[in-house]
């Protein structure tokens, strides 16, 4: 169509600053302190992160949880799910701007040397407008270079999370035929890494993303997001400090739209592209200073109270509704956490056996055990029968599990004979650690009934 361009028109963004821009800082700082932390720190000799689903090994704040632990991470998700939710009813998209890693990593990292390679924004400009002469070319493969290195750590920190930073050390130092497949994951991540935030960018918020596209299902007139108060601001004009007011309050300066890393306009209203950071904000309120006018042009505000409404209270209906949903799963994971077994047990019928008759009058079937340790202690366990009328013999003699680990065994459930009544007959077996039953396992003991011939 006539007029429509698909050139993508590129972003330069004005280097912030203000106060919500400090507290952001340290805020992104922070997470990021706690993200490179994550698979280094030990905590009873686990890392405090890791979600190894080569191995299917999950460690979170240092407790192992195994496949056998599903249900526990299908709750966490959708605690998770529903806090998300809720937090975007009532507080918008600040997620995004404050806590998203791909915009801490863009906004706190990146942008800030292409700032110290390349200059503020309008440098930036100049630089790509400018002949390519060697300066040219010295600014950009440092900026490059640079952005290259620092995927290769996002991409070694990530493989952590996966792998674990054991055998990452591997395959960064072994030889390279020894960890192929390693070496191309890292490889391919960095690249990718390299790629969203050398050139991709924005554009993985704004179109890449979902999150943004729930705004408009999940934001109501009375969720807080970061708006133009126009009732207060237009109609818009130029105006020197200390001059008669004329009209509103804002003086039409563009600077909210020169610091936006999405490179909107908030004073058209509420949209997609808006992540909340809070850049605007500190924009307007110095300029706001500067000619005598309150601060807050653009601020936290709901729609209800700009359009001439009372502040309302936090929360509504939505908001309630999806906190009691909240409560009540927090409620759940809380018990299916504290009341998770330290010793979880797969026990299975030796494959391609029934029962077994012996001489001295006892009939016993086989069983294979696997037993999981989800502790950081190593444990000695004996296995008892709950029925009184059977006993287990151990096939391999093991009785030790050690600490976050898992062991084999196989064992006989023996009984009389003369003691079986049924063909089929329900027994639990159970696993005593310092004379404590840890679990119980239930199982069926196959024979047939009565006396022998």
């Amino acid at each position: 169509m006539e007029g429509m361009t698909t050139k993508r028109q590129w972003i330069y963004a004005k280097k912030p600053g203000g106060r919500l821009y400090h507290y952001r800082q340290w805020v992104g700082y922070t997470l990021l302190l706690f993200l490179f932390a994550g698979p280094l720190v030990r905590v009873h000799g686990e890392p405090l992160l890791l979600f190894n689903v080569v191995d299917r090994k999950f460690v979170l704040f240092g407790s192992v949880f195994w496949p056998q632990d599903l249900h526990i991470f299908v709750f966490g998700m959708l605690v998770a799910m529903v806090c998300v939710v809720l937090f975007t009813v009532v507080y918008g998209r600040i997620w995004c701007g404050w806590a998203c890693p791909q915009t801490i990593f863009m906004e706190l990292v990146f942008r800030r040397i292409e700032y110290w390679v390349e200059g503020d924004w309008k440098r930036q400009k100049r630089l790509n407008a400018a002949v390519r002469d060697t300066g040219w070319y010295l600014k950009k493969v440092a900026k490059h270079a640079i952005f290259f290195v620092i995927s290769f750590l996002i991409s070694n920190v990530f493989l952590a999370y996966i792998i674990g930073t054991e055998r990452l050390w591997q395959i960064v130092t072994e030889p390279v035929g020894l960890h192929l497949g390693g070496l191309i994951a890292i490889i391919v991540f960095t690249l990718v890494f390299y790629t969203v935030f050398a050139f991709v960018r924005e554009i993985v918020c704004t179109t890449v993303c979902p999150y943004g596209r729930l705004q408009g299902v999940l934001l109501d007139d009375k969720s807080i997001t970061v708006a133009y108060h126009h009732r207060r601001g237009e109609p818009r004009g130029h105006r020197k400090q200390g001059s008669r007011q004329t009209g509103g309050d804002c003086i039409d300066c563009g600077l909210c739209v020169h610091v936006c890393p999405t490179g909107i306009d908030i004073r058209d209203g509420i949209q997609l592209e808006c992540v909340n950071c809070t850049a605007c904000i500190d924009a307007c309120d110095a300029v706001m200073k500067k000619i005598g006018r309150p601060e807050r042009l653009i601020g936290f505000y709901t729609t209800a109270e700009i359009t001439g409404e009372k502040r309302s209270k936090p929360g509504n209906a939505r908001a309630i509704a999806y906190s009691m949903v909240l409560a009540a799963l927090l409620a759940v994971f809380g018990w299916l956490l504290f009341s998770r077994s330290e010793v979880e047990g797969a026990l299975l019928r030796a494959s391609g056996s029934t029962y077994q008759l012996r001489d001295d009058g006892t009939v016993s079937n086989l069983y294979s055990l696997e037993l999981i340790n989800k502790t950081h202690r190593e444990m000695s366990f004996e296995l008892t029968a709950g029925n009184r009328h059977f006993s287990i013999q151990r096939v391999n003699p093991v009785n030790v599990i050690p600490a976050g680990g898992t062991v084999q065994l196989s064992f006989f459930l023996v009984a009389e004979q003369r003691d079986i009544t049924s063909y089929k007959t329900k027994v639990n077996v159970c696993v005593l650690v310092d004379g404590q039953a840890l679990e119980t396992m239930k199982t069926t003991f196959v024979a047939p009934t009565g006396g022998r011939d």
